[in-house]
């Protein structure tokens, strides 16, 4: 989630309907500056006993955020926390419950991306052997109760805890026991960015199945392969799920612009505290009659920060970010960019991707959706067949666009070697979950503390 840095008073309001519509236009961008922004998550616990950490115990998350400066990371503090980091690899944050992310800078191409990631985890590594800690490559977490898990010291996320339980069940699950991999794209222009939105969204449940990695919940399998994403079923409705008017005739920046403003808002920013405007309206806002902040209009990062508390299956900013995936270890790190790059970087692919789907019904893609976090790559889609039946197909209109993009390593080496760990998952059939349920029935003898051998970094 995002992490703020400055205060916004000096910014002009928002007086115009132009001005809620500038922040997606202004990230259209020709083909040869699109870049990559991947993040990924991971889970933080003490090796000796595999506990949590806390924010202020002896080498716990303050102290590995500390520790991480050795590197270069510059601190960003609020309230007198360091609570992320910030360098030339983009920015090291903290997830509700301790979960460290990294927001990777927007990378030319893949081999930088993994590089980066590679980077960060021996920095994480190395800090981890100093301070007893361990990472962990889930998309939950396997063993840990709500009660067991820390709150980090930020203020939007204080507001969030509190609203969560008025708006869903799972809400909370998805703060503090999830991680995921994501990855932020660019478009040309706004019918690009539709193409790219509506293919993003048809096939985002491919990738829920292909990632799906959260198949433990307190100690046992929870009858799911990403738990992960059935918790956003029921998180807050408001604000998540499969968007059925990114589909509909006359899709653009403006319709999304009208979604974002039916979102209730989470908070305001100023002077460098969050005031709870949990529940409001941002339309009461524009006219000046926001009930916690009376009198006052927005200002146009008052709409950016709006825009990053809808959590859809794609999410549109000023680019476009893919939300399905589960955590996972290193290699599937890299394999989520390289999925996504290959269909929406090249036009030959994502047209080629759209023509796979297209003609899909809403409530198609919507029981899609919905069965993928119990059936991962048996769930049906339109036709008769399931997921299994077109994901090869898809894994090679994606290595057909990597491979048009031509970029090459050191070594001569294109990108399309990235994709082979979801290779590996559609010839075996097998999810990276169902594998782990595998090892939990078989030779774990159901002893989920080898989960932390199996899946740590």
């Amino acid at each position: 989630m995002s992490t703020k840095t400055v205060s916004n008073r000096n910014e002009p309001v928002i007086e115009s309907r132009d001005q809620l519509v500038a922040p997606m236009a202004a990230g259209e961008k020709p083909a040869e500056r699109w870049r990559i922004g991947t993040e990924h998550e991971k889970f933080v616990y003490c090796r000796k006993d595999r506990h949590a950490p806390s924010y202020e115990e002896p080498g716990g998350i303050r102290d590995l955020l500390d520790s991480l400066t050795e590197y270069g990371w510059e601190p960003i503090e609020e309230g007198g926390n360091v609570i992320a980091l910030s360098g030339s690899d983009g920015a090291v944050s903290l997830e509700p419950a301790g979960q460290l992310e990294l927001s990777g800078a927007p990378l030319e191409n893949l081999h930088q991306t993994c590089a980066e990631t590679g980077r960060h985890l021996k920095q994480v590594k190395a800090i981890g052997e100093k301070t007893g800690k361990g990472f962990l490559g889930m998309g939950l977490w396997p063993d840990k109760t709500r009660d067991e898990l820390p709150i980090m010291p930020k203020g939007r996320y204080a507001i969030m805890l509190r609203h969560m339980p008025r708006v869903g069940s799972m809400g909370l699950d998805m703060m503090l026991r999830t991680c995921t991999i994501q990855v932020n794209l660019d478009y040309s222009s706004e019918a690009d960015m539709v193409q790219k939105f509506r293919v993003g969204l048809a096939l985002q449940p491919l990738a829920t199945a292909l990632f799906a990695n959260s198949p433990f919940l307190e100690g046992k399998p929870n009858g799911y392969l990403s738990y992960r994403s059935h918790i956003w079923s029921d998180t807050d409705p408001a604000r998540t799920g499969m968007l059925p008017f990114v589909f509909e005739e006359g899709f653009g920046y403006e319709r999304y612009a009208d979604y974002m403003l039916d979102v209730p808002m989470y908070f305001v920013y100023r002077d460098g505290k969050y005031i709870d405007a949990a529940g409001h309206s941002f339309r009461d806002f524009l006219k000046g009659e926001l009930s916690v902040l009376p009198g006052e209009k927005p200002r146009i990062s008052d709409w950016e920060d709006h825009m990053s508390t809808a959590f859809p299956e794609v999410r549109l900013k000023s680019f476009l970010e893919m939300r399905g995936a589960d955590g996972g270890p290193w290699n599937r790190i890299c394999a989520l960019p390289a999925f996504w790059v290959g269909l929406l970087y090249d036009q030959s692919a994502l047209d080629a991707a759209w023509d796979e789907v297209k003609d899909w019904t809403m409530e198609e893609r919507e029981a899609l959706r919905n069965a993928v976090p119990k059936l991962g790559l048996k769930a049906p889609i339109a036709g008769g067949k399931t997921l299994q039946d077109i994901a090869g197909r898809i894994l090679d209109i994606s290595s057909s666009g990597l491979a048009a993009r031509a970029r090459l390593d050191s070594s001569g080496n294109n990108e399309t070697g990235f994709l082979d760990p979801l290779r590996e998952v559609v010839a075996s059939g097998k999810t990276p979950a169902e594998v782990l349920l595998d090892k939990y029935h078989g030779a774990w003898s159901g002893d989920l503390d080898r989960i932390y051998d199996d899946m740590s970094f």
